[in-house]
C-alpha cells in the first residue's frame, strides 16, 4: 500500500480506513522541504550509516510525532533538534502514507523557510536520529531515495513532477 496525495479534507478519514483494514498502528510523521534563496535546490540531509530503513541515504530532513504532539509543532521540533535552526511553515506541501513491515508511515510534509540559525549536523541531541551531513541539492538526489523507500522523497518527486 502506497499514496502519495495532496492535501484533502478527506486524508484523515483514509488514513484511518486504512489502518482498519490493514490492522496496522499508523506512525505518524512529518518531513520538510527547505528551499535555498534561488529556489532552485533544497536542504538535503544525509541519514546515518546505522539507519533501519535508509542507511547512508540522502533526503529531507523528517521526524515522529510525539504523544500529545500535532504534526506543525512536530516539525517545529525537528528544525531545532536535527539542524540547529528555527523555522516557520510556509504551507503544506504535499502528504502520503507508505507501508512498512511492522506500520504504516503517514507522513505531512510542509514547506518551511529558516527564521533564525544556520544548519548545522548532528546535534547534541539524544534519543533524536541525527543526520551526518547536510547540503543545498538539486531535488533530483532524492530519486535514490524514493527509489528505496523514503516517503518524503517521493512526497517531494511527484510534486514537483520528477519520475523516479
Amino acid at each position: 500500500m502506497e499514496e502519495v496525495k495532496g492535501s484533502s479534507p478527506l486524508w484523515s478519514t483514509k488514513v484511518e480506513i486504512t489502518r482498519i483494514l490493514f490492522m496496522k498502528p499508523i506512525r505518524d510523521s512529518i518531513a520538510f522541504v527547505i528551499w535555498n534563496d534561488t529556489h532552485n535546490k533544497v536542504l538535503a540531509v544525509q541519514r546515518p550509516a546505522n539507519d533501519e530503513n535508509l542507511p547512508n541515504v540522502w533526503g529531507l530532513p523528517a521526524g515522529s510525532l510525539l504523544k500529545g504532539e500535532n504534526f506543525e509543532d512536530c516539525a517545529l521540533r525537528a528544525g531545532k533538534e536535527k539542524l540547529g535552526v528555527q523555522i516557520e511553515i510556509v504551507h503544506l506541501f504535499g502528504q502520503g502514507n507508505i507501508e512498512r513491515d511492522e506500520y504504516i508511515l503517514h507522513m505531512k510534509e510542509f514547506e518551511v523557510r529558516i527564521i533564525s540559525g544556520t544548519p548545522s549536523v548532528p546535534q547534541n541531541v539524544l534519543g533524536v536520529t541525527q543526520y551526518q551531513g547536510w547540503k543545498w541539492a538539486d531535488p533530483v538526489l532524492m530519486v535514490e531515495a524514493a527509489q528505496k523507500g523514503s516517503l518524503c522523497s517521493r512526497i517531494l518527486l511527484v510534486k514537483l513532477g520528477i519520475s523516479y
